[in-house]
């Protein structure tokens, strides 16, 4: 490639049927440089409507669609010629599922709940991947180009943060569609309120949950988390 010629911008459609973690999904992509959100589909069929009259290089892609599965919308643009790469941004675990996406070309996974760094290190790999051009010398360098697109380790948690207990966290909190003091999220998960705490305050640091006073009774107000259902970037509180 010639050193004079600009590099063009991954264009990117996001693909996410809840609105609030969509427009929280484009803001991360677009705070990442070289990448340019071309649009924002909530279903199957609006991403397909938007895949015929737009260029695409990279499709961030929910699999739990209302009009059908994330992986049979892209059977069908495989089918159509489609050749958009696929990051899956998903809440699915079920590992026979991540097999068939990678046979249809999904070339990373990022799990819901996540925080803009975790999706902003898969896409800067993802653009390292891209930009690999020419013939390769042997195998070490098909390896190294493989390799960057596998993250060499989790991304970190702050000291003193476990992951099996964020999840725990996580998941009651997400059952509590009125909220739950620290004081309810400990008594739910098994650990002490002190605890349940400093895992509520990570989840609204990550954009995760929004905290508020909890007013009406005695005494000083408790605060009270709330889901957000996605995780906005910084500064938005949709």
């Amino acid at each position: 490639m010639s050193g004079n010629r600009p590099v063009r911008d991954i264009r990117v459609l996001v693909v996410e049927d809840d609105p609030v973690a969509a427009d929280a999904h484009a803001l991360y992509a677009g705070r990442v440089r070289g990448f340019t959100v071309v649009g924002v589909a909530h279903s199957r069929a609006e991403a397909v409507r938007l895949l015929d009259r737009t260029p695409v290089d990279l499709l961030l892609l929910d699999l739990y669609l209302p009009d059908g599965h994330g992986l049979q919308l892209l059977r069908a643009l495989r089918a159509a010629g489609h050749g958009a790469d696929v990051i899956a941004v998903t809440s699915a675990r079920d590992l026979a599922i991540v097999r068939e996406g990678v046979s249809l070309g999904v070339v990373q996974y990022v799990l819901k709940p996540f925080a803009f760094a975790t999706l902003r290190d898969r896409l800067v790999r993802y653009a390292e991947f891209r930009a690999s051009a020419g013939e390769a010398s042997g195998q070490d360098e098909v390896d190294r180009a493989l390799a960057t697109l596998r993250a060499p380790q989790p991304a970190a948690l702050p000291k003193g943060l476990s992951g099996p207990t964020l999840e725990a966290v996580t998941r009651s909190l997400r059952a509590a569609p009125d909220g739950l003091t620290a004081t309810e999220a400990g008594t739910t998960v098994g650990i002490s309120r002190i605890t349940a705490r400093r895992y509520l305050e990570h989840l609204v640091t990550a954009g995760r949950a929004a905290r508020a006073p909890q007013y009406g009774q005695i005494g000083r107000p408790e605060l009270q988390y709330r889901w957000l259902g996605a995780a906005p970037a910084p500064g938005a509180t949709g």
